[in-house]
């Protein structure tokens, strides 16, 4: 099949008929009009193809927000990780590549080991007994998450902790528009998130909480203390769900380890790239008593007839798939391909060089942290709380003026809070932080030279 299928005259106007359009603008219109291309790409009526590619090269050497280009202090949720070839080595494999869905595991058997080895160390990092074969990113499983909460517990609403990533609460908002989850969001004070006591479960929004969802560490950098917790889990019956970064987990406790009951989280990290955006990777593991309410894809192993080992999808009934709104989860699928990328670099790193990732991007964020709060004018949103790969920041100009002046001067220079709590706060942190914050990441990839050059350009430029 060829890579480029051009719509005639015909087939657009049928589709815009279709739509009771009349113009391709019309369809457009929702798109804000300053993202929308307003004076054409200066392209002659005719040109040849060779000239077309290197006029949309052109084009795309002027965004300069891109990770190869400048250097990156910007994280997240989608991390600036070293991705060592052997990764792409063995992920791109044909056998990997052009797996298809395992439904004959006698024709499948390296695809799902492939992917039962990813399982089983994805579940050693949540401190989970299961895992499964992944879902399409981390807002995605934290959405299959609390679908699992609610089932589990009876109960509607969820007390979602503001220091869970925004753009995953916005996604979890979506959907529970659909299926009638009540949100309570849960402010941060100093960065951490403000449980009600235990036996006060009614001062919030007057009913108990069937799910509590938290970060750890939360989209601030801090440190969540995970058996507060979980000690209101205990006094309601809710179920605790914690979004957890893979790469932190090589240094703290497990979340299985102080009571989770699920534990979702992006795989980015773990061996794909930035790609600007995506295919990323929904990491989720639970505890034995939910696993037949996991959602997606599982990999078992087994014998065969002959008493060799053997791989499988298991505890999955197909007919889950078309019960609609009657079926734990409607997801069917993984992304087996970055599954199987994940698998290779943790397989790569192993236990001691995933710990050594973790240590540098711990060490590389207090260096940059403390150099930073040095500077005049720079002082932290969340005060003394521990952080981890990345930390919060008040500048004395507001945070996208700062980011604007960092990539003049050769530097991606963090997350403008005000980009990701909004311009008047959501809870995690205030009006006046939000316009002035900065959400700083340092991972193993920047080298003390260039943290101490961003600390200089920095300082020149909040001047």
């Amino acid at each position: 099949m060829p890579d480029y299928l051009p719509h005639t005259d015909d087939e657009l106007a049928q589709m815009l008929g279709f739509l009771g359009l009349s113009s391709l603008d019309e369809l457009f219109a929702v798109v804000p009009a300053a993202l929308r291309l307003g004076r054409g790409l200066d392209l002659a009526d005719g040109s040849p193809e060779p000239d077309v590619l290197v006029r949309m090269e052109a084009l795309g050497e002027a965004n300069r927000a891109r990770a190869d280009r400048l250097v990156c202090f910007a994280g997240g949720g989608a991390y600036d990780h070293e991705v060592p070839p052997v990764v792409r080595a063995l992920a791109g494999r044909s056998e990997f590549v052009t797996s298809y869905t395992p439904y004959q595991p006698e024709v499948a058997q390296g695809i799902l080991q492939a992917v039962f080895e990813f399982q089983t160390m994805v579940a050693r990092l949540a401190g989970l007994p299961v895992a499964n074969a992944s879902l399409y990113d981390g807002a995605n499983a934290l959405v299959e998450a609390v679908n699992l909460g609610v089932a589990a517990s009876g109960r509607q609403t969820v007390w979602l902790s503001a220091g869970v990533p925004p753009h995953w609460r916005a996604v979890l908002r979506t959907f529970a528009a659909g299926t009638g989850h009540v949100l309570v969001d849960v402010p941060l004070h100093e960065g951490l998130t403000g449980w009600p006591p235990a036996g006060s479960q009614g001062g919030l929004d007057g009913a108990t909480p069937g799910v509590l969802v938290v970060g750890y560490p939360n989209y601030l950098g801090c440190l969540e203390d995970l058996a507060a917790a979980r000690r209101v889990c205990d006094a309601t019956g809710a179920l605790l769900v914690v979004v957890a970064d893979p790469v932190s987990a090589a240094l703290l406790r497990s979340p299985g380890e102080c009571g989770a009951d699920v534990v979702v989280g992006e795989g980015q990290p773990l061996g794909t790239a930035l790609s600007f955006g995506g295919p990323y990777l929904g990491l989720f593991a639970v505890a034995a008593a939910h696993v037949r309410r996991l959602p997606g894809r599982l990999v078992g192993e087994t014998v065969d007839i002959e008493g060799t080992r053997a791989y499988v999808t298991t505890l999955r009934a197909r007919e889950q798939d078309i019960r609609r709104e009657k079926a734990t989860s409607n997801v069917c699928t993984n992304q087996t391909l970055m599954a199987v990328y994940a698998a290779v670099q943790l397989g790569w790193l192993g236990t001691s060089g995933l710990r050594e990732v973790a240590l540098r991007c711990a060490r590389g964020t207090r260096f940059c942290r403390e150099s930073m709060l040095a500077l005049s004018g720079v002082e932290p949103i969340t005060g003394s709380t521990p952080t981890l790969r990345e930390f919060a920041v008040r500048l004395p100009i507001p945070g996208r003026v700062a980011i604007e002046r960092l990539a003049d001067e050769g530097y991606l220079g963090g997350l403008a809070l005000a980009d990701l709590a909004g311009d008047e706060g959501d809870g995690s942190v205030d009006a006046h932080d939000a316009g002035h914050g900065l959400l700083v990441t340092v991972t193993e990839r920047r080298t003390r030279a260039e943290v101490e050059g961003f600390v200089r350009t920095l300082d020149k430029v909040v001047r």
